[in-house]
Order: C-alpha cells, then sequence, then structure tokens
C-alpha cells in the first residue's frame, strides 16, 4: 500500500521496498583471474603479424587491442561466464524449479553473441533456453570493406551468428525478440536466459527475472535501472532479486541506490549549476585561443611556401622511416601534429556551443571552423603518407586470435560475502557507520558538479596523450601489466568487499548493544548513542526532527537554519547542534 504523504513527491527505492511494492537486492561479487600464457609466441606472432608498419602504426594497434576491455573480453573468460551460469541454473532453487530465469549483460554485442554460442554449444539445459537481444539487425551492405582476407572481423562474425540463427529458426530478428520476451514472461522453464547489451535494461518489466549477471561497465541511472529489472514481485519463493556482479561495480551500484534512496539530488541550486556552466563557456574560449596558437606553432618552422610538398617532407619521411636519419624526430612531430589538430578541432567545437559566451563572433567562428578543415586534412594526409594510418580491420581477426589464444581464464571465485545482507541495508548501514566519509560527500554535493565537469576535461587530455612507440616495446608486456593490474584491483576490491561485510554486519548488530524498543529505527538508535544513550532526550530530538525537517533541508540555509534554530532551543548546546546536523544528514529518514 503506498504511503499518502509520498504523493507530490519522489518515491524512492528504499521506501518502494518497506511498502512490499518490490523486492530488495542482493549482491554477490564474483571474480576470473587471469594469467597470460606464452609471452615469447605473443610477442613473435605479433611482429610477425605487423611487419612493415610504422612503430607509430604498431603503437597504434597496440593501444587499441592492448586495453583490460580487451583482456576482459578473452574467450576463456567468457567461457567460465557461461560455467558459472549453467552450474547456477542447477543449485539455485529458483532457477532450477523453472520458475525464475535470468538476464546477462554483456559487454559488447560481439561479446553477447559469443556468450550466446558458448551456450547453444555447451550441451546443458540452456543450449536451447535462451536468447540473446540485441539492437543488431542484419544488413548486409555494412559488410563492404570487411573482407581483407586476413580472418573474419567482429561485424562478420556478430552478422554471421545472426544469419545463421535466423535462417535456422525461420524467422526475422523483430519476431524472434518478440517470441524470446513472450517466453521469457510466461514461460521461464523455457526461457531460462536472455543475454543482452543495452537492449531491455529500462522499462522492461518480466517478473520472472530473479537473477542478473552483469559483465558491463555501468554506473549511475542506467546502472540502478539495470539491477532493478529483477527485483518485481513474483510469489514467496522470490524473496529478493539477486545481482552477480562480474566488473566490480559495488562501489557503482552504492552510489546509484544511494541517489535513489536519498535526497542526493535537492542539494543542487539552479544557481550553482548556472554558475559552472557559464564558467565552463569562458574556458573554452580560453581553451581555443591556447588550441590554436600552438597549432600554428607547431607549423612555424615548415619551410616556405608551406605547401604541401613542404609539410609532408617536414613530418613524414618519403623514403621510408626505416632509411631516414630523422625518423624518429619526425615521428614525434607527427604525434604533435595529431594530438594539436585534434585539440583544436575539439575547442572549436566547444566554443561553438555558445560562441557570445566563449567570447568569439560569427566572422571568427567562420574562419576558425575553416582552420579546423584544413588542419584534418592536412593530419591525414601526413597520417596516410607517413604509413601512420592503419587500418584496423586487417589487423582485428590476428589480434582477437591472440587475446584468445595467449589470454587463460581460471574459475571464477565468490569475492563478497554479502549475501545475507539486503542492498539496501549495505548501503544504509555502510552510511550509518562511515557518518564522516559520507557527511562529506555531502557536503561536497555542489563541488561535484564542477568535478565532473574537469574529469570530462582531464579525461578529454588522456585521450590526447600521443601513443609512445616505445612505451611498450613488446605486445607481451602490456598484456602481462594488464592483467597484473586486473589482479591487483581484483585483490583490493575483496578486501573492500570484506571490510563493508564486516561495518554492516557490526551496524546491524547495534555494536552488540541493546537498544530500548522505542529506539528501532537507524537514525534513532544513532541519535540515542550519541546522546549519552538518554531515550527520553533521544526521543525529544527525533521528534523536533520530524517536525521541522522540510523535504530539501539538505543543503538549503534557510531550512537548516530553521532545523537548527529547533534543536538549539531543546539541546542547549551548539556544539551538539552541529554533532546532531551531521549524524542525521546520512540517514534519509529525516
Amino acid at each position: 500500500m503506498f504511503r499518502l504523504n509520498y504523493i507530490g513527491t519522489p518515491y524512492r527505492f528504499n521506501e518502494a521496498v518497506e511498502d512490499g511494492v518490490v523486492l530488495d537486492l542482493r549482491y554477490e561479487a564474483r571474480d576470473i583471474d587471469q594469467r597470460v600464457a606464452s609471452p615469447g609466441k605473443i610477442d613473435a606472432w605479433f611482429e610477425a603479424r605487423t611487419k612493415g608498419l610504422t612503430p607509430f602504426a604498431k603503437a597504434t594497434l597496440k593501444q587499441r587491442w592492448g586495453t583490460l576491455q580487451r583482456v576482459l573480453s578473452s574467450k576463456d573468460r567468457l567461457a567460465e561466464i557461461a560455467s558459472d551460469i549453467i552450474m547456477d541454473m542447477e543449485l539455485k532453487p529458483r532457477l532450477k524449479s523453472g520458475r525464475g530465469n535470468a538476464m546477462l549483460v554483456a559487454g559488447s554485442i560481439p561479446e553477447a553473441c559469443r556468450l550466446f554460442e558458448i551456450f547453444r554449444g555447451s550441451g546443458s539445459d540452456l543450449a536451447g533456453k535462451c536468447a540473446i537481444v540485441t539492437s543488431y539487425k542484419r544488413n548486409a551492405s555494412e559488410l563492404t570493406g570487411e573482407e581483407a582476407g586476413m580472418g573474419e572481423t567482429d561485424k562478420q562474425y556478430v552478422y554471421r551468428v545472426y544469419d545463421r540463427l535466423m535462417t535456422d529458426l525461420a524467422t526475422d530478428e523483430e519476431a524472434y525478440e518478440t517470441e524470446a520476451l513472450r517466453m521469457f514472461r510466461k514461460e521461464p522453464a523455457q526461457m531460462k536466459l536472455l543475454i543482452v547489451v543495452s537492449r531491455l535494461l529500462t522499462g522492461f518489466d518480466a517478473p520472472t527475472a530473479t537473477y542478473i549477471y552483469i559483465d558491463k561497465q555501468m554506473r549511475d541511472h542506467g546502472l540502478f535501472q539495470a539491477i532493478c529489472r529483477v527485483n518485481r514481485l513474483d510469489g514467496e519463493d522470490k524473496p529478493f532479486g539477486y545481482v552477480v556482479d562480474y566488473k566490480d561495480l559495488f562501489k557503482n551500484i552504492e552510489m546509484a541506490v544511494e541517489d535513489y534512496t536519498s535526497e542526493a539530488f535537492d542539494a543542487f541550486d539552479a544557481e550553482d549549476v548556472e554558475g559552472l556552466i557559464s564558467n565552463r563557456a569562458t574556458k573554452a574560449g580560453e581553451d581555443l585561443m591556447t588550441a590554436r596558437d600552438a597549432w600554428f606553432g607547431l607549423l612555424d618552422p615548415v619551410e616556405q611556401p608551406k605547401g604541401d610538398a613542404e609539410v609532408l617532407a617536414y613530418f613524414s619521411s618519403p623514403g621510408g622511416w626505416a632509411e631516414d636519419p630523422q625518423a624518429e624526430e619526425k615521428a614525434r612531430r607527427r604525434q604533435a601534429l595529431y594530438k594539436l589538430a585534434a585539440a583544436y578541432a575539439r575547442a572549436v567545437a566547444a566554443a561553438a556551443e555558445d560562441p557570445a559566451a566563449s567570447g568569439v563572433n560569427d566572422l571568427q567562428l567562420a574562419q576558425y571552423r575553416s582552420e579546423v578543415d584544413h588542419a584534418i586534412a592536412l593530419r591525414d594526409a601526413v597520417r596516410l603518407h607517413s604509413g601512420d594510418a592503419v587500418d584496423m580491420k586487417q589487423f582485428e581477426p590476428a589480434m582477437r586470435h591472440l587475446i584468445d589464444t595467449y589470454i587463460k581464464a581460471e574459475e571464477s571465485e565468490v569475492i563478497s560475502h554479502l549475501d545475507d545482507i539486503s542492498l539496501i541495508d549495505l548501503v544504509a548501514s555502510k552510511g550509518a557507520a562511515a557518518e564522516e566519509t559520507l557527511s562529506r560527500a555531502m557536503k561536497g554535493k555542489r563541488e561535484n558538479v564542477a568535478e565532473a565537469i574537469e574529469n570530462n576535461v582531464r579525461r578529454l587530455i588522456i585521450d590526447e596523450t600521443p601513443v609512445n612507440p616505445k612505451f611498450y616495446e613488446r605486445m607481451s608486456d602490456l598484456l602481462t601489466d594488464l592483467v597484473q593490474k586486473r589482479r591487483d584491483d581484483a585483490i583490493a576490491y575483496a578486501e573492500y568487499l570484506q571490510r563493508i561485510a564486516e561495518l554492516v554486519r557490526a551496524v546491524k548488530a547495534g555494536h552488540g548493544a541493546e537498544y530500548p524498543s522505542a529506539m528501532n529505527t537507524p537514525g534513532r538508535k544513532a541519535l540515542y548513542d550519541n546522546l549519552d544513550q538518554d531515550e527520553t532526550r533521544a526521543q525529544a530530538v527525533d521528534a523536533v526532527i520530524r517536525e521541522t525537517a522540510q523535504i530539501g533541508w539538505r543543503g538549503n540555509k534557510m531550512k537548516e537554519r530553521m532545523l537548527r534554530r529547533r534543536l538549539a532551543e531543546l539541546l542547549e548546546d551548539n556544539e551538539a547542534v552541529e554533532r546532531i546536523i551531521e549524524i542525521i544528514r546520512t540517514h534519509d529518514e529525516y
């Protein structure tokens, strides 16, 4: 039954759980350790397949394939995830009974296809009881230019998987999806698993969905919406929805749930946001001038008349990089060229969002856009002439073979011990026990807006950093470092989850203390503990807060002042008032 006092205000996730409208969630983190096999063979394979490429082109290829996401997409690792889910289907009561089913969120459409094929060929009960639902629709024209004669590219692979599936079933994508969703909702014993990427993560209601397995980096609103696919009521044998995480997402889940169980978004003033946006426009104008000066400064040493021939001679090695004594210097110049051309283009685009605020008139903007067009054309000409341009699809099959062959995976391991704790309790209890950390976070809501903008700029700088061909001379070193980083992160993550579990259980147990029956909520218990365990005083403070604290009081100076005044009348101690204010900031019941 819905509470009338929530009409006209946001109906928050924890409130919906308390009212029995949706189920609470349980969280489990699983880790799949990986290792690099045969580093020598990796290097031999890579060098053989990239013979003739410039050092910069090789580095570009390493940059594209030497990422943690590529490592995590290895065939061995995906097979371990599939084995995990097949085992769960046999062991988890609701999945085994056929009354419940599951969703698996893959990191990309090619990964979804690989997982689908693994299940289909597994010989398990899932072989004929899973479906793949993505945004992909077959279009033969998209394969034009993909045939490089060196193996199957991702595009060709995805097309082949879908084409064979639709041909075997004599259907098309739309009809296939419609039937898969019908069976998932109505016949869970016959459609036990949906493999998705971005589809069905919002607005898809299937009460039968009990488990969601996540192998995709997600955060904020999208992540919260995804985990809520499994919190729909569906009989007594479904007490919770279950979230199984392969991508160390608890901190992201924690933030997402906290946002939906608190007034985190109520602390932003329109003036604050407007001021930040205004500052951003001013900064865009400054960045534009900096990027333009840097671009023309790079071209200053080019000999007159600075035509195509002079530019190519300055940046490229017409006779081949191996024969040019200035090859390394020219490679550095080209890296600067690629970086600064892109920076100038982005700066002009940013200023164009609000030219007046950026201090740019229409005539100047037209001139800058023309200069950017020339800069991009020049960049592309140099990249092609120097041999730095790499047709990535030619190397895609070879690099996929390298990752799948030499990145091995171990069996999965559960690294969290949180299965006896609800997700809301995880978030709420952590907040109650770590109030100093969370109160700092609450104080910093306004700064977080600025930080988000700064992070975008920081990411842009990182993205623009030129590839250093000598940073990783061997592909095996790059992959080994990535696997080690993933392992180190997994160990740190497991330790973090262990601390959270200990913290939550301590708070749930009340640190071993017995509370009076009236102290029956986390907020009241916190007041009781911090008011010398004086039950009468704690009840009085609780009553004053509930009578005085208005919706959105956090961050609102006038509403906070009113609350402080009432507490001061009761407590007659300013230090105690401040302590109580900081405590109740982290309790969404107030």
